[in-house]
């Protein structure tokens, strides 16, 4: 038995290509999900070019579909729930995955909205959390008009933070006022115009702007390093890290997010977090999707259909 999935392959334009792989074999305390959608992150364009995802893996990290075999011994969810998932290997027709890394999705939740929540919501719910956030605090939300980041205004203000989000132009800023914000700045320049300090920064962009906001930190504060999407190095001047104790902390996802995982969904069905879909589309189109997210003309989330399309044959990369 095989599933068809997406896996990557340097050697073509997209580094990733459908192929057949053996069919997952849940393991104990895993079952087995017939995936229907499935959420591209930045991160996943990342680990199909850096060699953190071997040649011929399956890529992806976010999938939502139908339980079709429940875990040995009773854990976890029946057969016919509805559940989404942060699991390695998740752009594929089946996978396998730890029950403590999945929720069920609440009635009123459509799979589509909830496979935007893993990766995304997860990182801005815990980066937030490791802050130190408050209905005191003054936050700032750097890339906030993609997945991270409109999910972290979002949280921040129903703290009652008082929420700064940075983006790269007006028209990426469209919507975050509503969704929390209080101030909406566009580029460096903005940053550079902030009057009074902040307590919190979700960095999303690095590079430049990562300097900046580490200097416009209050001390006590905390920059949590979500994401680097600039792709620049961010070069702090002589002596910009001694003074006042304040924080820069790298962030990664670690360890069941389950619990967190319910948390967002419930959000997400109740109203009180709201997820948009910039993109979504067949995984035959998985190239298109990702050219728009890496040229940053997506907000929000980009959100593949597994169950349906075809991919076409791979074009070869060309030389040079």
């Amino acid at each position: 038995m095989s599933v068809r999935a997406l896996v990557v392959d340097p050697s073509v334009s997209a580094a990733v290509r459908l192929a057949e792989v053996p069919d997952p074999v849940p393991g104990p305390g895993q079952v087995l999900v017939e995936v229907s959608h499935a959420s591209l992150n930045y991160g996943d364009l990342n680990d199909a070019r850096s060699g953190r995802v071997p040649v011929g893996a399956v890529l992806g990290s976010d999938a939502a579909g139908v339980v079709v075999q429940a875990a040995a011994g009773g854990t976890g969810p029946a057969v016919g729930t509805q559940v989404v998932a942060l699991t390695a290997g998740a752009f594929a027709e089946r996978v396998a995955v730890d029950v403590g890394a999945l929720a069920q999705v609440p009635k009123g939740l459509r799979l589509a909205q909830a496979v935007a929540l893993p990766v995304a919501g997860v990182a801005a719910l815990r980066s937030l959390r490791a802050a130190g956030l408050g209905p005191d605090k003054r936050v700032l939300v750097t890339g906030a008009s993609g997945g991270v980041g409109r999910f972290a205004v979002q949280l921040a203000a129903r703290a009652g933070a008082h929420v700064i989000a940075s983006v790269g132009s007006a028209d990426r800023g469209q919507g975050l006022a509503e969704a929390g914000a209080d101030e909406v700045l566009i580029g460096l320049e903005g940053l550079e115009g902030l009057e009074r300090p902040v307590d919190v920064v979700v960095d999303n962009v690095g590079g430049p702007q990562l300097v900046l906001a580490w200097n416009l930190l209050a001390p006590g504060g905390s920059v949590q390093s979500v994401g680097w999407t600039s792709g620049q190095p961010a070069v702090f001047a002589p002596y910009a890290t001694v003074g006042p104790a304040k924080s820069l902390t790298s962030f990664v996802i670690e360890g069941d997010v389950g619990a967190d995982l319910a948390v967002l969904t419930e959000l997400a069905a109740e109203g009180a977090l709201g997820v948009e879909i910039g993109w979504q589309g067949t995984w035959d189109r998985f190239e298109e999707a990702a050219e728009a997210l890496r040229g940053r003309r997506i907000s929000g989330k980009a959100v593949l259909e597994v169950a349906s399309g075809q991919m076409p044959a791979p074009v070869p990369s060309l030389p040079g």
